[in-house]
């Protein structure tokens, strides 16, 4: 049973998070303004003129917000009917919503601007697959947003409990049986060197670290409250990047921006300045 995934369809039925929208849309802020960033462009224009797909958008609020920031053609894409039902209702008359899988995209080759794929690989049955669809659709000079969380992130982000993405798929699934959170462990997180493997066609930028030291600057100010959390901001910001390089293994997520083609963030000086990723 743990070795079998199945398709995990009307996925914001038994997921409440994805129809919290405060938090959807803190989210959409971040991923605009690691864009903006990368593209040299303000966050109200960051997506100026663009075609800007949303792979697995569910209910639909960070690709509102993706309309919102100037794509000239905002669209989600989920195979979760009761979450683009709900999308469709509230913004369709200025997202088009499609349902489709990610491993065959709607799209001709290279049409599309800007991709966002934000914590959806864990979920799906072939990542691969979808990374190599998303590459054909992706325009040469495009851009891919990408949010991955860590296998070795110690307490796993859907249902609260440390180690669990450690497990093999068994006990993963008895872990959560006995919690009492689910009756089966479907998600599959990868190491970064497994992810780096995944995206082995890609040109990355990796904005973990930037985020973290500079949150007010990527709409991250709800990552570190009060006293205490500023000094550790603070610490961040100055803390030499070879002794932050050491703790990549585990941080629990990733953002990274992945390109086609070579090319580097266009965006301000920061304190702890995006770095590449190398690929196998």
């Amino acid at each position: 049973m743990g070795k079998e995934r199945g398709v995990q369809l009307a996925y914001s039925e038994f997921q409440g998070a994805m129809l919290d929208e405060a938090k959807r849309r803190r989210k959409a802020a971040k991923i605009i303004a690691v864009l903006g960033h990368f593209l040299g462009r303000e966050p109200g224009a960051a997506l100026e003129g663009m075609t800007v797909a949303d792979v697995g958008c569910s209910a639909g609020f960070i690709a509102d917000e993706l309309a919102s920031a100037g794509a000239r053609h905002a669209i989600g894409v989920d195979i979760d009917v009761p979450g683009l039902r709900k999308a469709s209702e509230r913004f369709g008359e200025r997202v088009t919503f499609l349902c489709a899988d990610g491993t065959a995209l709607p799209f001709p080759d290279g049409s599309v601007d800007a991709l966002v794929f934000n914590h959806i690989y864990e979920h799906v049955v072939d990542p691969d697959a979808v990374i190599k669809e998303m590459r054909r659709v992706l325009a040469d000079d495009g851009v891919l947003y990408l949010g991955l969380g860590n296998r070795l992130g110690v307490m796993e982000p859907h249902y609260k409990l440390p180690f669990l993405s450690y497990l093999p798929p068994a006990a993963a699934d008895r872990y959560v049986r006995l919690s009492g959170r689910a009756d089966h462990y479907h998600e599959r997180f990868r190491t970064r060197g497994g992810l780096r493997r995944m995206l082995r066609d890609f040109h990355i930028w990796d904005y973990s670290l930037p985020v973290l030291a500079t949150p007010d600057r990527f709409a991250g100010g709800e990552l570190f409250g009060g006293a205490a959390g500023r000094a550790v901001q603070a610490t961040l910001a100055r803390t030499p990047r070879t002794a932050l390089r050491g703790l990549l293994p585990v941080v629990p997520t990733y953002l990274w921006v992945a390109t086609k083609t070579p090319r580097a963030p266009l965006g301000d000086a920061l304190p702890q300045p995006p770095q590449p990723v190398r690929t196998p």
